[in-house]
């Protein structure tokens, strides 16, 4: 078949979802996000069991306990991978075969927003999964081998998350543990907390929005009252608290509320003109020589 040209009106008249990341630190509230999601089109996909602060929700929910039931479900709600062989993943084969085995995939179509709690728990799911294949294991000495495993780890989840992107019309989030530490420069930096290093770096390049849920300390203004802490969305690349953060949609400001509903409303509004969006703010002053660069 022919590689069939899309217009721009067909383009723009498509639904599509929206799938970012949201991280924080353990207890910040993240898995509470979950009440601000309609629940007759949301499916709860909860690997972590830990879902006490969403007890009284009243959505479907799934709990994969394999990395093979992740793969799966990923399958069935987005579709076949044409460009696979046979015997991989995410293939029209193992589409039929999930077909197969777990009823109609078009069951799964009135839910509209995937909230995955967590990508930190997929992560480990699918480590351990990892460590017993052959990849593995030491084609020398039959020994286990790390670094083999780190690199299968690197290439599932980069495919699991990537098979889940091409799910268009449905909104994805994945929750997951911000971690803080200090580089070796003694700087404070913040890093997602999944298994091995390859997701976490490539991951912001494939979702659309990278959010992460704080806790904001306002300024306090001499001979004003006090204004407590508050929680929110971190979602601009550039801001000045070093949390990571990214927007594809160019349509959220640097801290929205902590509701999800309400962000996908948002982005999916109307966008900004693009000569805005395009617009870079110039420094307020220009930079300084740096004293180790001799002057022209």
């Amino acid at each position: 078949m022919a590689l069939r040209i899309i217009t721009a009106d067909e383009r723009m008249a498509e639904p599509r979802g929206v799938k970012a990341c949201v991280f924080g630190k353990s207890g910040i509230g993240k898995t509470s996000l979950l009440w601000s999601l309609p629940e007759d089109g949301t499916l709860f996909i909860d690997l972590e069991a830990g879902d006490l602060a969403v007890q009284g929700w009243p959505g479907a929910s799934v709990r994969p306990r394999t990395w093979e039931e992740c793969r799966d479900l990923a399958l069935v709600l987005a579709g076949p991978n044409p460009a696979l062989r046979d015997d991989q993943a995410y293939s029209t084969a193992q589409h039929a075969r999930v077909a197969r085995d777990y009823g109609d995939p078009s069951q799964m179509d009135r839910y509209r927003t995937l909230f995955i709690d967590s990508i930190t728990v997929a992560g480990r799911l699918c480590f351990q999964w990892c460590r017993g294949q052959p990849e593995a294991f030491s084609e020398r000495t039959s020994k286990p081998d790390i670094r083999g495993a780190y690199g299968l780890h690197g290439r599932e989840m980069l495919g699991w998350l990537t098979h889940l992107q091409h799910a268009r019309g449905r909104n994805v989030v994945f929750v997951g543990i911000l971690d803080e530490r200090l580089d070796d420069f003694n700087r404070r930096v913040f890093a997602p907390q999944i298994d091995g290093s390859k997701t976490g770096l490539e991951l912001p390049g494939i979702v659309d929005q990278v959010i992460t849920m704080a806790e904001i300390k306002p300024d306090q203004v001499a001979g004003q009252p006090a204004v407590p802490p508050y929680r929110a969305l971190v979602c601009q690349t550039i801001n000045p608290w070093g949390f990571p953060a990214k927007d594809r949609s160019g349509r959220l400001d640097l801290v929205e509320p902590p509701d999800l509903g309400r962000l996908f409303e948002k982005i999916a509004g109307p966008a900004r003109p693009i000569a805005e969006r395009l617009a870079l703010t110039a420094p307020a002053t220009a930079l300084a020589t740096p004293s180790d660069t001799p002057a022209a």
